[in-house]
């Protein structure tokens, strides 16, 4: 953080310790410290502040500086580094980072606190709070705790600044502002407060009442020239990895990380993708033509679907793109806010909905939340492995297979493929039949008895249902059970 110590002097002007604010001498009680930032962070958001702060070598009464004979970096809660104990302890969206500064010949330690977001800051699954210049638990101020929830509710990442106080010349500066018009297919206007009118309009900069701007954390996470101006949303910029067989054992590269925001660089991360991604070259018509091994409009939609819909509110894990020989993985941070079973034709639902609007209207993404089915049946065209969705305490994770033979598929994918199949078919206006699902495993007229038992075993599990149950057996039709 730059100017650390101007900030360190101006918060010593505070008449005593606040919500969002504490100093200590020497204390680094491993305890008290993960309470204290549990306690700020919930402060914090309380009293409308980005960040808060914890700081060492101040005297807490007089606000001397007194400096501190201790790194946190170097401090150890038994073997473990004191650092790492705290994060494992604190929830996952605790964000801090501790500085140090040198101030009149005398080491000043600081802990940078984020603001709680979505949901209070716990430590050792309590949630805490500060009520003057102590510590408390917020369960035993129910008045106060029923403020940080209504605060934190309302709270929406996008809306939240990335950056303050900047002239007009540091946000153009700092932002791609002619990719936004480039990508709305707008004309660039000449004159820069032509420019910042439009980026307020949609909330990408904020005009402040002393007449400077604000970027917002939408414009950065979009816009960015360089996403570690803004910490917030740095370590949310796409990891592509690239693995040499199955699993991880041995990594063939991982692309630099993307320092520019997501409508910047997406084009040029779905070329690195699809340069990635295995291919064949084959001769149609006399005419050479490149066949890839997996869906591309699919891995467009799916990877465009992790950036827009990740939970902002987990610190320290972002979008993430793995390439292995046999399949591509991607995973964000947060689970979907829809089943998992209702995933295909279900109106679209975003935890970040201004940024899924205008990542809609870039064009970047699909509109009306069909980037789901449209991969399904991307999916489906090329006889593919349907993609698989598994979700985690805090991540989704979206499989994509490449070419598989129908003998090698697990028990779970053929089910899987089932039910996707029935479900495109339904919103189609049509039916699961197994001539259908055949076709759709690329299988022969001889296989009629194994796709049978698939969607005997689909039923059992109520993935499909017959459409009409007095049919006769070789003429039934099948919806999924929602239908």
């Amino acid at each position: 953080m730059e100017n650390l110590d101007k900030l360190v002097r101006e918060l010593l002007f505070l008449p005593h310790e606040t919500e969002w604010v504490e100093f200590k001498h020497d204390n680094y009680d491993p305890q008290m410290i993960g309470r204290d930032i549990s306690a700020l962070a919930n402060g914090a958001a309380l009293m409308d502040k980005d960040t808060a702060y914890f700081i060492w070598g101040i005297d807490d009464e007089t606000h001397e500086i007194v400096g501190t004979n201790y790194d946190l970096h170097n401090l150890k809660k038994g073997n473990q580094e004191l650092e790492n104990w705290l994060r494992y302890l604190l929830s996952a969206h605790a964000d801090f980072e501790y500085k140090t500064v040198i101030m009149e010949g005398k080491t000043v330690g600081v802990i940078v606190i984020r603001s709680a977001m979505n949901l209070p800051v716990t430590f050792e699954k309590q949630e805490y709070i500060r009520v003057g210049s102590y510590t408390k638990l917020l369960r035993e101020y129910p008045t106060i705790q029923s403020r940080l929830w209504n605060k934190l509710q309302n709270q929406k990442f996008e809306e939240q600044i990335a950056k303050k106080d900047l002239s007009t010349e540091a946000v153009l500066d700092l932002l791609h502002y002619e990719v936004y018009f480039k990508l709305l297919t707008m004309p660039l206007p000449h004159q820069s407060n032509e420019i910042l009118n439009y980026l307020e309009t949609d909330e990408i900069v904020i005009k402040q009442d002393n007449g400077l701007f604000s970027i917002t954390n939408l414009g950065a996470i979009l816009l960015a020239k360089k996403v570690t101006e803004f910490p917030r949303v740095a370590r949310k910029a796409l990891r592509i990895i690239q693995y040499e067989g199955k699993n991880k054992l041995y990594r063939l590269r991982e692309n630099p990380p993307e320092t520019s925001g997501y409508a910047v660089v997406f084009e040029d991360i779905m070329r690195y993708i699809h340069a990635l991604v295995p291919a064949r070259e084959t001769i149609e018509n006399g005419l050479r033509k490149e066949r890839t091994f997996y869906a591309i409009d699919a891995i467009r939609e799916i990877v465009a679907n992790a950036l827009i819909h990740q939970d902002f509110s987990i610190t320290g894990a972002g979008p993430m793109v793995e390439i292995f020989s046999n399949r591509i993985e991607i995973t964000n941070p947060g689970r979907p806010l829809i089943d998992v079973f209702r995933i295909v034709d279900t109106p679209p639902r975003s935890r970040n909905e201004k940024l899924s609007a205008l990542m809609r209207r870039m064009r970047i993404c699909e509109e009306s939340g069909t980037g789901w089915d449209k991969s399904v049946i991307a999916c489906e065209l090329m006889q593919l492995p349907a993609p698989r969705m598994d979700v985690y305490e805090e991540s989704t994770k979206v499989t994509l297979l490449s070419e598989t033979k129908f003998s090698d598929l697990s028990t779970k994918d053929r089910l899987w493929g089932c039910y996707l199949h029935a479900c495109i078919r339904y919103i189609q206006g049509d039916y699961l039949t197994n001539r259908s699902l055949r076709e759709r495993f690329g299988l022969k007229t001889t296989s009629s008895g194994m796709v049978s038992r698939i969607i005997k075993e689909a039923i059992a599990q109520n993935l499909i249902r017959p459409f009409d149950q007095e049919t006769a057996p070789r003429y039934m039709k099948y919806i999924p059970s929602w239908g």
